[in-house]
This record gives structure tokens, C-alpha cells and sequence, in this order.
């Protein structure tokens, strides 16, 4: 997995702390567990909670990161067709119109 940055990128002078932890230990440890988890299955993961609590900032950057970790348009319109059902109608909607950004009409 690549070496995150983006915590120390946007808030490193502000909250330093916050941006190692975000960069070393969820992104540098978590993150590279790929012997316990791939990082595709992470990916849907974590795309699955950031929709669920309606986070679509972080979801927009996360699914991008699904995109590069392997995760294919159709098994982002499941995960999201499946989650309207469990997280709300409107939560789909609003994550389709990010995962049409990101992985095109």
C-alpha cells in the first residue's frame, strides 16, 4: 500500500498528533495488515461505514482509494444498492452521485 500523507498534508502544522496518527498508525499499521485483510476489503469496508453515517467527504476520498485498491464500479453500485436498504434511500443517492465522479457514468 502506498504511504499515506494526507494527515500530515492537511493538518500537520495544525494538529500534529492527529496527523501522525492518522498517517502512521491507521494508515501505516492498520492499513498495511494485508496478511489479515486485503486493502480491497478494507476499502469496501470502510466505504460501507462512511456511507452508513452519511460522511461523504471522507466517502468521496475513500472510494477513489477503493478504485486504485481494486474495487470495480459494479461492486461499488452493489455495496451501495445493498446499503440503501440497511442505511437509507437518500444516503444511496447521495453516494451514487459520488461513485459517478469516480468511476464515470
Amino acid at each position: 500500500m502506498k504511504k499515506q500523507t494526507a494527515g500530515r498534508d492537511n493538518l500537520g502544522k495544525f494538529a500534529p498528533k492527529f496527523a501522525e496518527l492518522n498517517d502512521d498508525v491507521l494508515f501505516g499499521e492498520v492499513w498495511s495488515r494485508e496478511e489479515q485483510m486485503s486493502a480491497r476489503d478494507r476499502s469496501l469496508i470502510t466505504c460501507a461505514a462512511l456511507m452508513a453515517q452519511g460522511l461523504y467527504p471522507q466517502l468521496k476520498a475513500h472510494m477513489s482509494m477503493a478504485k486504485t485498491n481494486g474495487v470495480t464500479k459494479e461492486e461499488m453500485v452493489e455495496l451501495i444498492t445493498h446499503l440503501a436498504f440497511y442505511c437509507g434511500w437518500p444516503k444511496a443517492w447521495s453516494a451514487f452521485d459520488l461513485a459517478k465522479d469516480i468511476y464515470g457514468e
